[in-house]
């Protein structure tokens, strides 16, 4: 099985499902764009997040035949899919913040929610938690820095720890609050961090392996198959120049793609 898939987000944080998805799939072909030219998302309005979505696929199916997208990015999620699942007949998966396993497992029922704030305040995200943690007790905190602070790391190897304690600070005391959902796919990346400044919480929850499952489900269920794909390299998309490019292609280097190109879109 050699399929074709694109993983996109506005920043390197979707490189966490994209982790979760090759260890299911190593000889997959994956293609990774980030949208650094209007990142990050967590702000931008629903309309902007459908037009870019189609607008990011439309470019790279035309320059790479695709066998599935998918949308690494909670924000998006939560509004893209199905403008994209109307406009392309791929399979397209989204990543949504983990309510459902984050319920099933909390052993208090309190439950904190770190995500974006244009995730914390979608509808989408309130009817998961009506659906599957009505009876549970959800602390939200909705952060952008935090999103910038994942960058920085991805760049510098390099956590600026009071800066992190400033945004989770609310939690810092709260004994009850025994798991946290990372409702953003950057978050993973400094997972680590988090249990040294919330030693009391036990379980840290992101979809990266749910994620996982259904792709590989999905491919398999369709058969899909590229032998032309056998010997491509993966390759990383951006969408703007930056001064950082050069420091940008090394990390993608580094998570095993080939080359970083920039799009004109």
């Amino acid at each position: 099985m050699k399929p074709t898939i694109l993983i996109y987000d506005s920043g390197m944080g979707g490189l966490t499902i994209y982790d979760a998805i090759r260890q299911s799939l190593p000889n997959a072909h994956y293609l990774y764009c980030f949208d650094n030219a209007y990142f990050p998302y967590s702000e931008k309005t629903e309309n902007f997040l459908i037009d870019r979505a189609e607008l990011i696929v439309q470019k790279i199916t035309q320059i790479q035949p695709l066998d599935m997208v998918v949308v690494a990015c909670n924000t998006a999620s939560t509004v893209v899919l199905p403008r994209l699942r109307e406009k392309f007949s791929i399979p397209i998966v989204g990543t949504v913040p983990a309510i459902k396993p984050a319920a099933e497992i909390s052993q208090t029922g309190k439950i904190g929610l770190l995500a974006t704030k244009g995730t914390v305040n979608r509808q989408y995200v309130s009817d998961l938690i009506q659906t599957y943690a009505s009876h549970h007790q959800i602390e939200k905190i909705g952060t952008t820095d935090l999103v910038e602070l994942v960058e920085e790391k991805q760049q510098t190897g390099f956590v600026d720890m009071q800066r992190l304690q400033k945004i989770i600070s609310e939690w810092q005391d709260d004994e009850v609050l025994d798991t946290v959902i990372l409702g953003c796919t950057h978050f993973p990346l400094v997972k680590e961090e988090l249990k040294q400044l919330l030693p009391h919480v036990k379980y840290f929850i992101d979809p990266g392996n749910g994620i996982a499952k259904r792709v590989l489900a999905l491919l398999i269920n369709g058969s899909k198959q590229n032998n032309e794909n056998r010997d491509k390299k993966n390759q990383a998309f951006c969408t703007k120049q930056t001064i950082d490019f050069e420091q940008r292609k090394e990390v993608m280097k580094n998570w095993q793609f080939d080359n970083l190109t920039v799009l004109n879109i």
